[in-house]
């Protein structure tokens, strides 16, 4: 089928993605590799009364924006205003906290994965439960409102992630799809839903502290694949104020932004991982077996389908890469020879495969926020070097690339010592567009061989795209047999193996990477 016949007939699947610097809009047609059209919204959060946040409000300002963008994109390319879709997801940042009245009115701002003060919450739930409970996740976030007897708890009738919330207001089901369930509170695999184990365990510990039972607070859990509820009156004109939005269209199970890129680079089965590189980046790694130890360093999630996986989340990622790309493009600005933000990236990252292996001894840190993998509560984005040190714009760049990495490589070697291996590592993320450079040096620095795709390019918009064109099919093929059979089969991939060069230089790197950490936290103390 035509682009138009898809888009006239409502063969066509939305999904829109929620990220960190951007809500991204992706229309799929009956072949799900086909992108159809494209819309997005910059923005940021804030730091307010110390915490990370996004106004609500902007939420929906954004959503509208970005699917706008995507409608005049499809007229402007096939020549036809969509009012209908076959399917629609809705994917966002994971984790966090969202909390709400019997009325369903926002308790408190939105706390966003990127706030570290969680942290005698997740210590204590961690000893409770005897897994890892990372400070992002919502249940640190709820038990420490609970620990701090904050006001609003006596009042909490639901708690919500980002995605869940959106889906929420769209169909009026509070459900949740079980990979962004699982960055909520622990999911037992063997069920598909929240360990019943833990839940009596959290029952006990807090008594009558909260309102009502946790699983009555907590969203529904959600296979990929599960009915999700459909668009209603008032959710079609939220995404679309102009009505022009047909309601009744069906919605799969809301996801976070891993299990979109989970599915965008076909990594939902055993022996396969990827990595996510934005404001955070990220690494999941789909296991053969349960792990032997707890790790502070690891969350243990699912795919979208309820399978388990082992991530490795930095709060940091290419932000401040992206602040020096900045100051270099202000340099050309200023020496009268403008280059677009894509052209500057493409000259830096393509000088950086001239520097050393190792960097010539620089040392960057990104750390923009606090890194709990590397024990820090706040960051302080640095630039170090010894007189002995070699400073060229290349080892600068090779540096900075580096640098991204280096927190996501001290928690893949916890892996690593724990006998999960590899068959490939997919990659994807705006810093991966430049071939060539960033998969190789993420290559060596996971010693793995690294798979781009250019079916990636959308990234989790076309990942949520995918998983809501799946609905269609759940009923006689599983998520890793519709991605390998239909979306997939004919996928163009590039795959990177590791450098020995390569991987001997990031270990050095690595090494004082690791010392060099000391700095990072007379950096927090001091400044």
């Amino acid at each position: 089928m035509s682009a138009v016949d898809d888009l006239r007939e409502g063969r066509t699947s939305l999904g829109i993605e929620l990220g960190s610097t951007r809500i991204k809009a992706c229309l799929i047609g009956s072949d799900p590799t086909a992108v159809l059209a494209t819309g997005s919204f910059s923005w940021e959060n804030r730091l307010e009364d110390g915490l990370w946040t996004y106004p609500l409000a902007e939420v929906w300002t954004g959503l509208q924006a970005a699917y706008a963008e995507l409608i005049a994109d499809a007229e402007q390319q096939h020549g036809i205003r969509p009012t209908a879709f076959g399917a629609i997801g809705i994917s966002a940042m994971m984790h966090g906290y969202l909390a709400f009245d019997e009325a369903g009115e926002l308790l408190v701002p939105f706390r966003t994965w990127r706030n570290t003060n969680t942290g005698a919450a997740s210590a204590e739930l961690g000893e409770l439960f005897g897994v890892n409970i990372p400070l992002r996740w919502s249940i640190a976030h709820l038990h420490q409102a609970v620990l701090d007897d904050e006001s609003h708890v006596s009042r909490i009738a639901s708690v919500n992630t980002l995605a869940g919330y959106v889906h929420e207001r769209l169909t009026g089901e509070r459900v949740l799809g079980v990979g962004d369930a699982s960055g909520m509170f622990p999911i037992d695999s063997a069920t598909g839903d929240y360990d019943e184990r833990m839940l009596r365990a959290y029952a006990a510990r807090t008594g009558d502290l909260l309102p009502r039972a946790l699983d009555e607070i907590l969203p529904e859990v959600r296979p990929a694949g599960a009915p999700a509820g459909v668009l209603t009156d008032e959710g079609a004109a939220l995404l679309d104020p102009t009505g022009a939005l047909r309601p009744g269209i069906p919605l799969c199970p809301p996801e976070g932004d891993a299990g979109t890129g989970m599915v965008a680079t076909n990594a939902v089965a055993p022996r396969t991982g990827n990595v996510s590189a934005g404001t955070s980046i990220f690494a999941m790694v789909v296991l053969e077996r349960p792990l032997a130890e707890v790790h502070h360093e690891l969350d243990l999630v699912t795919t979208p389908a309820g399978d388990a996986v082992a991530m490795v989340h930095c709060n940091n990622g290419a932000s401040e890469l992206a602040a020096w790309a900045g100051l270099f493009s202000r340099f050309t600005a200023a020496a009268g020879q403008p280059l677009d933000d894509d052209a500057v990236f493409d000259l830096l990252f393509r000088e950086a495969l001239d520097g050393e292996a190792d960097a010539g001894g620089l040392l960057a840190y990104n750390h923009l926020a606090g890194e709990p993998i590397a024990g820090l509560d706040a960051g302080r984005p640095l630039f170090v070097r010894t007189p002995d040190s070699v400073l060229t714009l290349a080892n600068v760049v090779r540096a900075q690339l580096y640098g991204v990495f280096g927190t996501l490589a001290l928690g893949m070697q916890v892996l690593q010592d724990e006998g999960v291996e590899l068959d490939r590592m997919f990659a994807h993320g705006g810093m991966f567009r430049t071939a060539g450079v960033a998969q190789r040096f993420l290559a060596g620095a996971l010693g793995a061989p690294v798979a781009v795709g250019d079916l990636a390019s959308e990234g989790g918009a076309w990942g949520i795209a995918v998983l809501a064109s799946y609905l269609a099919h759940a009923d006689d093929r599983s998520l890793g047999e519709y991605l390998d059979e239909t979306v997939f089969a004919t996928a163009s991939v590039s795959l990177a193996d590791p450098d020995p060069a390569d991987v001997a230089g990031f270990a050095t790197y690595l090494d004082r990477y690791r010392a060099g950490l000391a700095i990072e936290a007379a950096a927090v103390a001091s400044l």
